[in-house]
């Protein structure tokens, strides 16, 4: 049995079958609604049904509350339809029409960089190019039939190889077969690009990027493509972490300084030894400190959910910002077996 769903306010309609996720369905129809994690967890396919009935799956308690299921709002990547439905989202543009592609890829190069961080740069096979956009993320395809996702650390332009930023994490069975057993010339299967985090480049509003951890890596790659093609908004980029160690590539923010884009670290646990005289405490409220107002702005927020979540209720109820201004790329973690 199949329903129709109609899209608003785009008014765009199609089928979807019943064992398909509303996401699957419009993207099997080239209808492109925002998503990220595609497991329930991150809430970057939030919306709203306003006519019909669905069900909502596995979405994750943290990511749509109970609260927020009697509000009418469901995540597209869980949510099925047993009724005729119309739902509330925007369409992205300029992702559509990029082809996404299942390749094996070479380790170029391992680099650790902080106690539980490497980087990886996999080699595409000669005859093959991945078109993408910046922050958008791929997916690493395992032996064990499960698929990693890590955002590309890289812009288009550097696109000869593709860049990795991998936090171990414990217990992680993928990422402690980075750290132990992976080598150098290994081959990995990937598919992708995926996700709907890019740059906006139709807009002139100003732009905060706020990222944690290895939220860096799409910040990365926003940041210099962004300078590759000239953007001359102004641009501002929080990037919080724990101790002075945790900000892995320093040295790379500071360049983009020279290039006038703001940095602002900010450290939660600073250790004695990092003589850290700089900002403290969370890494999103440091931008509640600095900015009170931004309804004229962009925000572009990547890392842990917490941070993510905390950062989009609080510029868009305390500060103003436009909903549909705010982008995200919250990292979630395979469940541990």
């Amino acid at each position: 049995m199949s329903f129709n769903v109609q899209v608003q306010p785009s008014g765009h309609s199609f089928a979807i079958e019943e064992n398909e996720t509303i996401l699957e369905a419009a993207s099997r129809n080239k209808i492109t609604l925002p998503y990220g994690c595609r497991n329930g967890a991150c809430g970057v396919c939030k919306g709203r049904v306003l006519q019909g009935e669905i069900d909502h799956g596995n979405a994750q308690s943290f990511a749509l509350s109970d609260a927020e299921k009697a509000d009418g709002l469901t995540l597209y990547c869980c949510a099925k339809a047993k009724s005729d439905v119309v739902i509330e989202s925007h369409e992205v543009g300029g992702v559509s029409q990029i082809q996404v592609k299942t390749l094996p890829s070479r380790v170029q190069k391992m680099e650790k960089v902080a106690p539980d961080v490497m980087l990886l740069w996999l080699k595409l096979p000669a005859n093959e190019k991945l078109e993408f956009l910046a922050g958008q993320y791929i997916d690493i395809l395992t032996k064990d039939g499960k698929a990693r996702s890590f955002s590309l650390a890289n812009a288009p332009h550097e696109g000869d190889m593709l860049e990795l930023h991998v936090r171990n994490i414990t217990g992680g069975s993928f990422t402690h077969y980075v750290f132990n057993e992976l080598k150098e010339r290994d081959i990995m299967r990937f598919k992708g690009p995926l996700g709907t985090f890019f740059l906006r480049e139709d807009s002139d509003k100003p732009i905060l990027f706020v990222a944690s951890g290895t939220g860096f890596a799409p910040v990365k790659a926003l940041i210099e493509h962004a300078l590759h093609i000239g953007v001359t908004r102004p641009m501002h980029f929080y990037w919080g972490a724990r101790t002075l160690a945790d900000l892995y590539l320093l040295n790379k923010a500071h360049e983009w300084e020279t290039r006038g884009v703001k940095f602002t670290p900010v450290l939660s646990d600073a250790l004695p030894e990092d003589n850290w005289t700089g900002r403290t405490g969370f890494v999103h409220q440091a931008v509640l400190e600095d900015y009170v107002d931004l309804a004229s702005h962009q925000v572009y927020a990547c890392g842990a959910p917490v941070v993510v979540e905390a950062a989009h209720r609080d510029y868009t109820t305390q500060r103003g910002l436009p909903n549909e201004e705010f982008y995200s790329d919250a990292f979630t973690f395979a469940p541990k077996a």
